[in-house]
Formats: structure tokens, C-alpha cells, sequence
């Protein structure tokens, strides 16, 4: 399984915020839209940063409740992994567990065109595990 089919099935839509918006305007984006991570978009429409709840976690105990103030572009992760519509579903989850990480942007011509969770990764896995398990189930059935 690929990306792309991961992406057909769940959507496109990407929770994107801008680097001089505040820790607590994406905190709270976050909590409303039940996610883990936004994309930090540039004014190119351009990754330039990913911010997950980690990030806010580590800023507030590093710096307090003062660091909410803050623009997000002070503790965003800069240095963003990413993936592509072809990296199967194999790939990326050796990526996230190297890693550490549990949201991979993906992008397509330099364009940012959907978002993998670990959670989309665990859901597709467990559905090729129960495919082959029926497959032998069947091929045990007939022999």
C-alpha cells in the first residue's frame, strides 16, 4: 500500500498555520480539530515547519505559560520530514519509527498535498494483516 492510496481514502485536507502565529492560537486549533500536528505553511505556500503537541509541551515546561505568547516559528520543528505519494506504507512507518515522529507531510512537486499519521499507518497496516490473514484462511480451506 502505497501513500497515495492511504490519502484516496482519508483525504487531502491539511491543518496549515502561519509561523507568526502564537503557541496558544495553534494550541488551541489543535484541540479543536482534534489532531496532533499542523503544518506551518510560508508565504510561498511552502513547508517551512511542523509543529505537534510535543513541541508545545517541551516550549511550556522549557519556558513557562508565558512561552503561549510566543509566535510558533520559535518552536516549531524546522527541519521537517517528509514523505511522497509513491513511499509505501512500509517505508514510511521505518521513517517515523527511526524518527521519532508520528506526522510526515506529503509532498509533490514541492507542494505540500496531504498528511500520514501514525495512526493512518496503523489502521492501513492492520487492514493488508487481516487481507492476508483471510487469503490463508482461504488458501488452508481449499487444500
Amino acid at each position: 500500500m502505497t501513500v497515495k492510496m492511504i490519502l484516496s481514502e482519508k483525504g487531502r485536507n491539511v491543518a496549515t498555520i502561519e509561523p507568526n502565529a502564537t503557541l496558544d492560537t495553534a494550541a488551541k486549533l489543535l484541540a479543536a480539530r482534534r489532531i496532533g500536528a499542523l503544518v506551518v505553511l510560508g508565504a510561498d505556500d511552502r513547508v517551512v515547519g511542523i509543529l505537534s503537541e510535543r513541541d508545545i509541551v517541551r516550549a511550556v515546561a522549557e519556558r513557562g505559560a508565558a512561552a503561549l505568547t510566543e509566535q510558533l516559528a520559535q518552536t516549531m520543528t524546522r527541519k521537517v520530514a517528509i514523505c511522497a505519494e509513491a513511499d509505501t506504507v512500509g517505508d514510511i512507518m521505518e521513517q517515523m519509527t527511526s524518527g521519532k515522529f508520528r506526522h510526515l507531510p506529503v509532498i509533490e512537486h514541492g507542494r505540500l498535498v496531504g498528511i500520514v499519521s501514525i495512526g493512518d499507518v496503523v489502521k492501513h497496516r492492520l487492514q493488508e494483516m487481516e487481507l492476508e490473514q483471510s487469503a490463508l484462511t482461504d488458501y488452508i480451506r481449499t487444500a
